[in-house]
């Protein structure tokens, strides 16, 4: 069973809340797929990954630069997992056949786009029938928050 986190971005854009949630999976020591919707984004979200902060660096990689089994985060519109990681982030609605593969996955979607808030709930129904343990996290004007419905049957 994978522990699957489903990210509500309402406050920011995914370029802003991408590089803290890879920074926090790389300082647990795990490695991280990012998933995208075209290469083309892939790539456009590489090339960000290099200039997000002044302050920080944040080492990955992708098809151009090669050597995925070097690369700690490795992005990507393909469903592959070149790098051993343990984590999956999905993003702009990318869905992975191999989500038990993992040990966690992020599927980050915006809020503010109602035919992505249908498709996550929708992700969602699939991944509770599936088994996976599901959470729910809900952007706020103080962080994350943990808005995982405490219904059941939810």
């Amino acid at each position: 069973m994978t522990d699957i986190r489903l990210y509500h971005l309402t406050r920011t854009a995914l370029e802003q809340a991408l590089p803290e949630l890879l920074e926090k999976t790389l300082a647990r020591g795990a490695r991280a797929v990012v998933m995208t919707g075209s290469p083309e984004r892939a790539e456009a979200l590489t090339q960000h990954l290099w200039t997000y902060s002044p302050n920080s660096f944040l080492p990955h990689g992708n098809a151009k630069d090669g050597n995925a089994e070097m690369q700690p985060v490795w992005l990507t519109a393909e469903d592959e997992r070149p790098n051993g990681a343990a984590f999956l982030f999905l993003t702009d609605g990318a869905a992975s056949a191999r989500t038990g593969d993992y040990e966690r996955v992020c599927d980050i979607f915006d809020g503010n786009d109602s035919g992505a808030v249908a498709a996550a709930r929708q992700r969602w129904a699939t991944y509770k029938k599936d088994g996976h343990a599901l959470s729910y996290w809900q952007q706020t004007d103080k962080g994350w928050v943990d808005a995982t419905p405490k219904d059941p049957a939810a």
